[in-house]
């Protein structure tokens, strides 16, 4: 493949555009690979859908290699396949739902689990059919409420989905292991730094779940890692240790104590280690954090109290994943106004029971631990309230901030923070939509098996941006050879027959069997051609300059900036060995 900038419809910036807030979303824009057409919705230009095709290529391969077979579904789809797994309602405001002439609804998919699971048992009918393992490599659509990063958080986007269908149980593991095999060699393809990280399945539904991250300071997602273990997980599904229950004799009666103008915990402990002696850390407090559920497709809201060490906010995000597909609300003085039974600023756990309201703690709130707390009356707080013989939480739930050097669950050692973004996930479905389908294979025994299925996502344009973001520099991108443009950028500098020489050893490289980008511009400065040959970054670059007077031209590795000089006799083996090496 040759390509000649001369002709090639391309047009670099000097500046960022004036929207983008991070480096790939700067860069690729800069660099003439993307187009804004709307928020979140970008167009592709030659050299981005090159990019993009061949990260396409790459998922493909590995897909095909595992023994997956591909399939498209349509994006337009009838809102009947999501009414039986009520995600038509579950997804909320992220669907992009629309009525055709006769008024029926249809919605352009934000992902394909009822098609497949439909499409299967509309094929299948007998347990010799199985296991079976599909995908598609299609463009998706959900209507974000904040669009962002360019290409990293779009509207529309391109994604690769596969589905395994399997017997039994055993069988998904089996599944499960393949795609996160596959997974690990399709990103070390695409040259991507990344975590595997547990993770929550949310929306999704079913068991184990775990999330591919590259790491990136630019990323939304927060997720913890042990350096002794290996142990990682996305702060949503981060688990914590729990200390072991305490017996209760003995322990001191609770005791309310008189604490006026101590609505923050902060004030709350300078006030009673000053006036009671208590000499208590925020950690030994009871922080009580009030929100309403509203499940979708209910027009109730509950009123729930989530329980945490005083040190610690809830972290929101958390609390969406463990209660989903409840969507949580902050509760706002006219809630508080309308359960005089919450006093604002004082609540205790004592009285909740009793209030017929729902209590769910953070797991180190064991039986046998004390704690100083609200007493539920205006400027008066309780020490000594001890959990399982005060009050008897209703459960437990992950809400807390998590933090670094926090203890590891895995090995206890002290975990470390970082942000990330997501470009894969996996998870083990089971049955829920093969139960909302019914879908059942045949057995030997001519008894109905219940299939159960696993769900295994990559974000295809979302890892052109992630690869841009990791792989880039103060001058423009740095692409891995697996998914840039072209394998070599010429650049002729333009004075006396540097052009013309600079398309002879494009020809010969591209006859070699390379992807060439040849900057065979007149009138263009070498200043401007380096720029962008920079900019763009293709991962080899050669020159044809001042050096030709003395039949030599220069060989630019992008990566690492290293330069040399070569003979142009020899120059198309050994750029080409470059390219191959």
């Amino acid at each position: 493949m040759l390509l000649r900038m001369s002709s090639l419809f391309l047009r670099t910036l000097r500046d960022d555009p004036a929207d983008a807030e991070v480096p790939s979303h700067k860069l690729l824009v800069r660099a003439g690979y993307v187009r804004r057409v709307a928020p979140g919705v970008y167009s592709w230009l030659p050299l981005g859908k090159a990019v993009l095709e061949n990260v396409t290529r790459v998922v493909r391969d590995e897909m095909n290699r595992m023994g997956a077979q591909e399939v498209l579904f349509p994006a337009l789809l009838p809102r009947d396949y999501y009414e039986r797994t009520n995600r038509w309602t579950e997804y909320g405001d992220a669907l992009f739902r629309l009525k055709d002439r006769k008024g029926a609804d249809y919605l352009l998919g934000p992902t394909h689990e009822e098609m497949f699971t439909d499409m299967v048992k509309g094929e299948y009918s007998s347990y010799k059919d199985y296991p079976v393992t599909l995908y598609q490599i299609q463009t998706k659509y959900r209507d974000e409420a904040r669009p962002r990063a360019g290409i990293l958080r779009g509207r529309e986007f391109v994604m690769k989905d596969s589905y395994s269908f399997d017997l039994d149980d055993d069988g998904l593991k089996r599944s499960y292991e393949q795609h996160r095999e596959t997974y690990i060699r399709l990103f070390d393809r695409l040259g991507i730094d990344y975590k595997i990280c547990f993770a929550m399945s949310g929306a999704m539904g079913g068991s184990a779940s775990e999330e591919f991250l590259a790491p990136c300071e630019t990323g939304e997602d927060t997720f913890v890692a042990c350096r002794s273990c290996g142990y990682a997980a996305n702060a949503e599904a981060v688990t914590t240790p729990a200390p072991p229950a305490r017996e209760l004799d003995g322990l001191p009666a609770l005791k309310v104590l008189d604490t006026p103008d101590t609505p923050t915990i902060e004030s709350l402990v300078s006030y009673v280690n000053e006036h009671y002696g208590l000499g208590i850390t925020a950690a030994q407090t009871l922080k009580n954090v009030v929100v309403k559920v509203a499940m979708p497709g209910s027009d109730k809201k509950e009123t729930l109290v989530i329980g945490v060490p005083g040190d610690r906010e809830v972290d929101f995000k958390r609390l969406e994943a463990a209660l989903s597909p409840g969507e949580p609300e902050i509760f706002e003085a006219a809630d508080f106004a309308a359960n005089l039974g919450l006093v604002r600023g004082y609540i205790g756990p004592q009285v909740l029971a009793d209030l017929g309201i729902r209590y769910l703690v953070d797991p180190r709130v064991v039986t046998g631990t004390s704690w100083v707390t609200g007493a539920n009356q205006p400027g008066r707080h309780a020490a000594d309230v001890v959990a399982g013989r005060d009050f008897h939480p209703d459960g437990t739930i992950e809400a807390a901030e998590v933090r670094a050097g926090d203890e590891c669950p895995r090995c206890s050692s002290p975990l470390f923070m970082d942000r990330g973004i997501e470009i894969g996930h996996i998870f083990q479905l089971g049955r829920k939509y093969a139960d909302a389908a019914g879908l059942d294979a045949l057995g030997p025994d001519a008894k109905p098996i219940r299939v159960t299925m696993g769900s295994y996502g990559v974000g295809v344009s979302r890892a052109v941006a992630v690869i841009a973001e990791q792989r880039h520099d103060e001058l423009g991108l740095v692409w891995p050879r697996e998914v840039a443009p072209a394998d070599v950028h010429i650049v002729g500098t333009g004075k006396e027959n540097q052009i013309e020489v600079a398309l002879g050893l494009a020809d010969e490289l591209e006859r070699r069997g390379l992807r060439v980008l040849v900057d065979d511009r007149p009138g263009v400065s070498p200043g401007v051609k380096f720029k962008d040959a920079e900019l763009l970054g293709m991962p080899t670059i050669v020159v044809i300059g001042r050096g030709l007077a003395q039949g030599v031209v220069e060989l630019r590795d992008r990566a690492t900036g290293a330069k040399q000089e070569i003979p142009l006799g020899e120059a198309a083996g050994i750029v080409a060995e470059a390219c191959r090496s």
